[in-house]
């Protein structure tokens, strides 16, 4: 296969992101016309349907494997204008999937001095179960999440243990649980869920009870501070992550409701190898890894010692 064009490379990026011809254009400053004819003569060079035209436009398997090594391009291309001095393409961005939980603690504090160097990051938020998916479709370059195994061609690094544990405002306990939380009652209690994809709370409740898939009373909140901000306003019990709310909990606005009864998730940073295969260290994009090595840095300062690293 002949070297593919890294304008076009860029455009299916674009489309990618913007999910639509036009925006991927003011993107990319070009005519909505030249972001045809370069997505049209790189399908042409591979041979293969690289984008479905549908509402949003939605990238065939063989695009995403090209949407894998166009952000590759693009973040080597970051890493050698950063080491010139010359600063990254405006509106360039390195894209990592991170889960809420981490972002509203952990996530940011430790990316601060990457980003006040001048990187520019795209942080997409999703589930810690399905951010791997972002990372294995090429949307992404490295990823937060609980999937231990690397994916070839990738490295993985264990970053710590995230402890979570359910709690509750004095209001709602004394409304709703004088007596305590227990098997008997846990069904007609209104529990807080982040969103349809969150089972935190049912496992939760299938530990402290011994219930197997448990049904509970849901209310969705979708974002971390907003959810524990409704718990102090007394929506519903939260299952929370201690790191999150133990200044809360030691204040007295929130109070834990089984402390013995914690659920435990582990958590791994995934990116791909970005040098050539088996490259040590020194020769992969020094960029790519330095985000890398601040989130572990911060994951170890705010959830304790990582553990052992994995590597593959």
């Amino acid at each position: 296969m002949k070297d593919l064009d890294p304008a076009a490379l860029d455009c299916l990026a674009a489309l990618a992101d913007d999910g639509h011809f036009e925006r991927a254009a003011r993107r990319l400053s070009i005519t909505q016309s030249a972001v045809s004819q370069r997505l049209r003569t790189l399908e042409a060079q591979v041979g293969q349907l690289l984008v479905v035209r549908s509402r949003p436009l939605r990238l065939t398997e063989a695009g995403k494997v090209l949407l894998r090594f166009a952000r590759q391009l693009q973040a080597m291309r970051a890493d050698v204008a950063l080491e010139l001095g010359v600063g990254p393409d405006s509106g360039q961005r390195l894209p990592i999937a991170v889960n809420a939980d981490s972002l509203a603690t952990w996530v940011m504090p430790a990316l601060d001095t990457v980003v006040q160097a001048g990187v520019s990051l795209e942080l997409v938020v999703d589930d810690q179960n399905f951010t791997h998916d972002w990372l294995r479709q090429g949307a992404v370059l490295g990823c937060v999440s609980t999937v231990s195994e690397a994916l070839r061609g990738c490295r993985v690094v264990l970053l710590g243990t995230m402890r979570y544990t359910a709690v509750a405002s004095p209001a709602f306990i004394a409304r709703w649980l004088p007596q305590g939380l227990d098997r008997g009652n846990f069904a007609q209690v209104p529990f807080l869920v982040f969103n349809r994809k969150d089972d935190m709370q049912t496992q939760w409740v299938s530990r402290a009870f011994g219930v197997r898939q448990p049904r509970l009373q849901e209310s969705f909140v979708p974002s971390s501070e907003a959810y524990v901000r409704a718990a102090l306003m007394g929506w519903g019990v939260g299952v929370v992550p201690l790191v999150q709310v133990s200044g809360l909990m030691a204040n007295g606005d929130l109070v834990a409701l089984r402390p013995d009864v914690e659920l435990s998730v582990r958590l791994y940073w995934h990116q791909w190898r970005l040098g050539p295969h088996g490259a040590p260290p020194s020769e992969r994009v020094a960029l790519l890894d330095r985000i890398g090595d601040a989130l572990v840095a911060g994951a170890r300062a705010a959830l304790g010692p990582p553990g052992r690293a994995q590597r593959s």
